[in-house]
């Protein structure tokens, strides 16, 4: 159900009272929450400018970071063993997959929430405030409105095209999919900032080329991207028709610190992306439910998001970042050579889950100890 600004939210000023949950953005955590708490029978009011935007951005995911209740149908290609090219190539033993947008967000649907089409000008502990006047109250509010892309916060940039599968194999060069891919076919040498080409499926007949900046202060800008893509296409054969649907990406991977006595942030806004890879709409999607179970039992969610363990993950995760935006040229290449021959279970640690702080301090002190001096020394220059 959708309340327009007369509609059953009440006058100016006013809003539902009582309601269980109230959250601020529609977006693809937001939009979770909201559907997992209101199946669970809560009361839920949300609050977005557009809440039926279509999405359009590509997402994925290892299979094994997904939750069991997101229905088969919302996933669009699987890759059994993804491939990275780094200083050699790698075959990556973990399953990934990469979602179908629109089947995603068909599968989160909002006919049991109470959906208000308004712009958020103030989210409070206990309140969201809209642009039109009115104050949506409730036991708890959420802020998963994203985060803006501003020029002081890491980010990361991409730009893709969607290939028919046929044109696509001469960037795949027989691979199901790159996962990363960091050859300098790109039409750039040592002296740049490097970036990488990632290509998976995204549908029968349909590859998504994507050049990208894994993360940047600043990103490298998508005219660059654009022109690295292109460059890399033509190396590798592959002719483009020129209709090919264009991505455009760029985002945050930095979040803000929440303040004591603000309210619950979700998705990127409340920190559950992964600073050094900026992957975040499965760690959602798995979240949805616990916080849901803490809402139902009358504790606050933070206690199932921000647990000791959770915390310290975040902290190493963050250093990990400061190491990435401190490499350069060849770096990066070797970093990522050292990282994909960890065994899977360690990488598994770092990219995935929050609760495992010995896991992830050892897949980087695994990786330390496996890479050059030079990088040794360029990885404790970026932390100290």
């Amino acid at each position: 159900m959708t309340d327009s600004p007369g509609g059953s939210t009440g006058p100016a000023g006013s809003g539902p009272a009582g309601a269980d949950l109230v959250i601020a953005g529609l977006g693809p955590a937001g939009r979770a929450l909201a559907f997992r708490a209101a199946a669970a029978g809560l009361d839920v009011t949300a609050v977005d400018p557009h809440p039926e935007r279509v999405w359009t951005a590509t997402y994925a995911a290892w299979a094994d970071e997904l939750p069991g209740w997101l229905p088969a149908i919302a996933v669009a290609a699987h890759v059994d063993t993804p491939c990275a090219w780094t200083l050699r190539e790698h075959r990556i033993p973990r399953p990934y997959r990469v979602l179908d947008t629109a089947a995603l967000q068909r599968a989160l649907p909002l006919d049991r929430v109470r959906v208000v089409a308004a712009r958020a000008v103030a989210v409070t502990r206990d309140a969201v405030v809209t642009a039109d006047g009115r104050r949506l109250g409730g036991r708890c509010v959420v802020d998963a409105r994203g985060l803006p892309a501003t020029s002081g916060r890491a980010q990361q940039t991409a730009f893709g095209l969607v290939v028919d599968a046929r044109a696509a194999a001469g960037a795949l060069d027989g691979r199901d999919a790159w996962f990363m891919d960091w050859r300098r076919d790109n039409g750039t040498d040592r002296t740049d900032a490097p970036s990488f080409l990632y290509a998976v499926p995204v549908g029968p007949g349909q590859v998504l080329l994507e050049e990208t900046c894994l993360v940047g202060r600043p990103a490298l800008a998508l005219p660059e991207l654009e022109r690295r893509l292109r460059a890399r296409l033509e190396a590798r054969g592959v002719s483009l028709s020129g209709a090919e649907p264009a991505e455009h990406v760029r985002f945050a991977v930095e979040g803000a610190r929440r303040l004591r006595g603000g309210p619950v942030g979700f998705g990127a806004r409340g920190g559950l992306m992964h600073p050094a890879t900026g992957y975040a709409v499965a760690t959602a999607l798995s979240a949805a439910d616990p916080v849901v179970a803490a809402l139902q039992a009358g504790h606050a969610p933070d206690r199932v998001l921000w647990t000791p363990a959770a915390r310290t993950v975040a902290a190493l995760r963050a250093k990990g970042l400061r190491v990435l935006l401190g490499l350069g040229d060849e770096a990066a290449a070797e970093f990522f050579a050292a990282f994909f021959a960890l065994p899977v279970a360690r990488q598994r640690a770092y990219l995935s889950g929050r609760a495992d702080p010995l896991g992830v301090a050892a897949a980087m002190w695994a990786l330390f100890g496996s890479v050059s001096p030079a990088l040794r020394r360029a990885i404790l220059r970026a932390l100290f």
